[in-house]
């Protein structure tokens, strides 16, 4: 339900015209809006002013809105326009017209049965389309849990990394987020892990145990107390169903690593206490590991989760006896992704302490499974330009990015996934006192690419963006992006990054695979 316009609001933004408000936040103000082209109501959030005016915040705004399309809106309040240069700049999604998760569970109590397991569902299968874009929420949160004809609704995902990343008015005490369903990582922003999709899946945990009990796993009289106990104390499952328990243990592990993935965890849920071990075939693999060229990935992924809408509907989970506005009442949780069967990778069920059982070591990796585990850090790589047929090299004594021949160890780099970017370790010039990572060098002439100490920063931070063609070899290539300076390019002399304008850059680049680290490149 919307609230009227207050003195002071605008009438429109762009072509939408404004007709109620529904709610306002620190971030800005959320207004209820009807779409001039076609009549259609849509939520739009009007930034503050005092963001507006960060041209960082702007470019970032701007960044993050198209990840954020990408999303296919299976669970998810759709993305479907944007205005970053706007006076202030606002967002549109789809408007859900149900309650809240919050509001359900303080007018109706906590959920249980069928309804309780369909919000799990519903918010794991978000979560998979979300970090499948390679999006984090960073607010998963009983308010961004709407509850929709058809099922589940997860709001406000992926747009807070432009806020808590630029904004000077961001404290380490005002970090973008609730409290109550924070990763432990959270809290420790300078000298702390970046944010990754894990910590998403601890607020799935700390989420579903609200749904189940009406209160937080880690509840405490202040905001300080709560995150102490985040910090040091077990969550508080008591009265959280067997059904979930583990799985919600499994979620709320400390350790960001120690979590499953959102696949994982919607695998387990739908498996039950003994999820069968995956069946791995060619076609599950390139389908759900294969990363996809931007133009098609959405509906690839859309694909990948219309394959899901039996599975759900097989189970019977649902929301049945939860009733919406208006007499309508939630119909089955939301289509998830297929279990086990077509997931490409092993499945990890949850022992009882929460952490995941190990996984099966008999099977060789497939291709596209060692290009995912190369992605999370945990193989050694090649960054081969496609277009030149040469490997990126680093030299102890040299510190400009040559073009190798992929022989040697100055060719090989480890990942280091930095929430939904990247960082590239090299191998052969860093030490254990001293790791060196690619990084932007900018002149007045150019930004050329260089070593550089491995830090989570502006000019050592990359996006792999799927380029349509893939090598020579059928691995996928990208391009590689950093949000500073732009493309990844050569110049027939050295390696530099530098924007291109509206057409596509020239370089792409892809991944070869040299083996096992001996240990997870994150250290």
């Amino acid at each position: 339900m919307s609230m009227p316009l207050r003195p002071g609001d605008p009438a429109r933004l762009g072509r939408y015209e404004l007709v109620g408000r529904l709610g306002e936040g620190g971030m800005g103000t959320v207004y209820l809006g009807r779409d001039s082209d076609g009549g259609r109501l849509v939520a739009i959030k009007m930034v503050r002013p005092e963001f507006a005016h960060e041209a960082e915040f702007r470019g970032r705004f701007r960044s993050e809105v198209n990840r954020a399309k990408q999303v296919p809106p299976f669970s998810t309040a759709e993305v479907l326009d944007a205005d970053p240069d706007h006076e202030p700049p606002y967002l549109v999604v789809e408007y859900v017209d149900g309650p809240s998760l919050a509001v359900e569970v303080r007018e109706q109590g906590p959920l249980s049965g069928a309804a309780l397991q369909g919000v799990a569902v519903g918010i794991a299968t978000a979560l998979t389309a979300i970090h499948g874009a390679e999006v984090i929420h960073r607010d998963l949160k009983p308010g961004n849990v709407l509850f929709a004809r058809g099922g589940i609704k997860v709001i406000d995902f992926g747009i807070a990394r432009a806020f808590e990343a630029t904004s000077q008015h961001t404290r380490t005490d005002q970090m973008v987020g609730t409290v109550s369903y924070m990763a432990p990582e959270r809290f420790d922003p300078v000298n702390g892990r970046p944010v990754t999709p894990a910590a998403d899946i601890f607020a799935w945990g700390a989420v579903v145990v609200f749904a189940a009990t009406g209160r937080g796993p880690f509840a405490a009289d202040s905001a300080a107390g709560t995150a102490m106990r985040i910090l040091t104390s077990e969550p508080d499952l008591a009265g959280v169903p067997e059904s979930l328990r583990r799985a919600v243990e499994w979620a709320l592990a400390r350790d960001p690593e120690a979590r499953p993935t959102a696949r994982e965890l919607l695998d387990l849920l739908l498996a039950g206490e003994s999820p069968r071990p995956a069946v791995v075939t060619a076609t599950s693999a390139a389908t759900e590991i294969a990363p996809v060229p931007v133009k098609a990935k959405r509906g690839r992924t859309v694909a990948v989760l219309a394959t899901a809408v039996a599975v759900l509907a097989a189970t019977g989970i649902g929301l049945a006896n939860r009733s919406l506005p208006g007499g309508s009442r939630a119909a089955t949780g939301a289509p998830s992704p297929s279990s086990a069967a077509a997931s490409g990778e092993p499945t990890s069920g949850s022992a009882a302490s929460g952490r995941p059982a190990p996984k099966p070591s008999a099977r060789s990796l497939s291709p596209l499974e060692k290009l995912q585990a190369i992605r999370n850090g945990k193989r050694k790589t090649l960054i081969h330009s496609v277009q030149l047929d040469k490997d990126l090299a680093m030299e102890s004594h040299y510190t400009e990015i040559e073009a190798g021949d992929g022989t040697g160890k100055k060719s090989e780099f480890a990942l280091i996934p930095a929430g939904v970017d990247f960082l590239f370790k090299s191998l052969a010039v860093s030490t254990p006192d001293r790791p060196v990572c690619l990084g932007v060098r900018l002149t007045e002439e150019s930004a050329k690419l260089i070593q550089s100490e491995c830090f989570a920063g502006p000019g050592t931070r990359f996006e792999l963006i799927p380029a349509e063609k893939k090598d020579d070899q059928g691995r996928p290539a990208y391009y590689i992006y950093n949000d500073s300076s732009g493309y990844l390019l050569w110049d027939g002399d050295a390696f530099y990054v530098q924007e291109v304008g509206d057409g596509d850059p020239i370089y792409t680049f892809s991944f070869v695979d040299r083996g096992p680290l001996p240990s997870p490149s994150v250290s």
